[in-house]
């Protein structure tokens, strides 16, 4: 109850966060539909472990997201070493407080400083990658012209290479 105490402590949006410390991570699933149904009450809105997660249909219904190492049919044998410490999943370090967004393809760590500043700059980045598809599928396309617009992207230094 002390975990579930100090995540409850925690401001919302919350995100548990579980580093699995046995020598061979998730050979059983700590988090499944029970977990992730106190989450939810607690208002978290997802799980980061790089531990094993089961139940996948009933968590899916909940709307609560995973990022886990693995699946495993099985529950583990699980205890709570410590809570409150920084951890480390899948290479990012992550503190109690740390802002995270992840998605399908991974968990990023945002920095409060810029946190922000990020829905104008991830719209602009759409509206600019829209752009860029929609040419590519116009009857306007060219790679001379593709060569063009990326390089006049933002964040392309440089296009290596030029249509012949």
């Amino acid at each position: 109850m002390d975990w579930w105490n100090y995540v409850a402590s925690l401001p919302k949006p919350r995100v548990m966060v579980v580093q699995d410390a046995d020598a061979k991570p998730g050979l059983g699933a700590f988090i499944g539909q029970i977990h992730a149904s106190i989450g939810v009450a607690l208002d978290c809105v997802g799980c980061v472990t790089n531990g094993a997660a089961r139940d996948l249909p009933g968590v899916k219904a909940l709307n609560f997201h995973l990022f886990t190492g693995r699946v495993s049919v099985s529950h583990s044998y699980a205890h709570i070493i410590d809570f409150g410490e920084p951890v480390e999943i899948g290479g990012l370090k992550i503190r109690s407080g740390d802002l995270l967004h992840g998605d399908r393809h991974g968990v990023l760590n945002i920095p409060l400083d810029v946190a922000a500043e990020i829905p104008a700059e991830a719209a602009k980045v759409l509206a600019e990658e829209k752009e860029l598809i929609d040419f590519c599928r116009s009857p306007e396309f060219s790679l001379e012209e593709l060569a063009t617009r990326m390089q006049q992207m933002p964040g392309n230094c440089d296009v290596p290479w030029r249509p012949r």
